[in-house]
């Protein structure tokens, strides 16, 4: 018996959860959301869609904790998006105050899950979490890199003319404009990207991709949905197959590529224990600096976590 809790019954925490249940693998999702009818609504739609697409997880929406007990997996979507006149520092304060907040009475009735953060600033909200929790750091996974990936693996595909199945990728870094391009990782069935493309138009899809966020919250005003849902459903089943596949995620480095203590995006094997392994590539010089910086930037936003009253 596999069970998932999906805090936020937003746009992203309910694409989480259909997605889950198109899946068929896991046998109960709960939705959990402050707004009580909206994540019984969207839960029960969703049930309701069971017999059209076939699947028979079973959907839960609610606003009690109590209904998530004994959660394997925790799925953190809850927050507020960014408002005009907002600065960084006041989403880090408003949206961890609700990250610490969820993540408290959820540990209130699972007493070892694996948490994925997806909510944003990604990369502090997962650290965050992790401070709250107490639970191994393996334990605590942000989503970011498999979305990023996603993005520019999908604008690679519309310029190539190929099936983005067959594009292989990796980004590292903060999740946002400080993402850590690594082309010369990127294949297309096993041929090396630069092969295919040159380097002006390349250099084009990673600065596209580095504001693909911004890029969609411009065309309908609101944070993009279907894909972060979707990637956080991906490193579900991951872990809950106990997969061992490699993804770019967030993740606590301890020393890895000369970084401790930060919460950054870098490859690791995902199973049934959380993060099995970070795997550490040998990165160029350059790509090395770009990573340094990156991981400064998230640094920076950790000591505003730190620095708040609350924390």
């Amino acid at each position: 018996m596999s069970k998932v809790t999906v805090i936020g019954a937003g746009n992203v925490g309910a694409t989480v959860a259909n997605v889950l249940a198109h899946r068929d693998f896991v046998n109960e999702v709960v939705l959990i959301d402050i707004k009580a009818e909206m994540a019984q609504g969207k839960a029960l739609d969703s049930w309701q869609q069971a017999p059209i697409d076939y699947y028979s997880t079973k959907l839960t929406g609610t606003d009690n904790y109590a209904l998530s007990a004994n959660s394997d997996i925790i799925v953190i979507t809850a927050g507020l998006p960014r408002k005009p006149g907002m600065t960084r520092d006041d989403l880090i304060s408003t949206n961890a105050g609700i990250v610490n907040s969820v993540t408290k009475s959820c540990l209130q009735y699972s007493s070892n899950p694996i948490i994925i953060v997806v909510s944003n600033p990604l990369d502090v909200m997962t650290y965050a979490s992790y401070k709250v929790s107490g639970l191994d750091e393996k334990r605590v996974i942000g989503m970011a890199g498999i979305l990023d990936t996603a993005r520019y693996r999908a604008f690679l595909a519309s310029a190539l003319q190929v099936s983005p199945k067959d594009i292989q990728a990796i980004l590292m870094g903060g999740h946002g404009d400080s993402m850590v391009p690594l082309p010369r990782f990127t294949t297309v069935s096993g041929i090396p990207v630069t092969e295919l493309i040159d380097s002006e138009q390349l250099n084009a899809i990673v600065e596209r991709t580095k504001y693909g966020g911004g890029e969609l919250v411009k065309l309908m005003g609101t944070s993009a949905w279907y894909a972060p849902g979707a990637a956080a459903a991906q490193m579900v089943e991951a872990i809950l197959k106990d997969e061992k596949r490699i993804f770019p995620c967030c993740v606590k480095l301890n020393g890895q590529y000369g970084i401790k203590d930060v919460f950054v995006g870098v490859p690791v094997k995902l199973g049934r224990n959380g993060i099995e392994q970070i795997i550490e590539l040998k990165l160029s010089d350059s790509e090395q600096a770009l990573l340094n910086a990156s991981a400064s930037e998230v640094k920076s936003t950790m000591d505003v976590y730190d620095d708040l009253p609350s924390a």
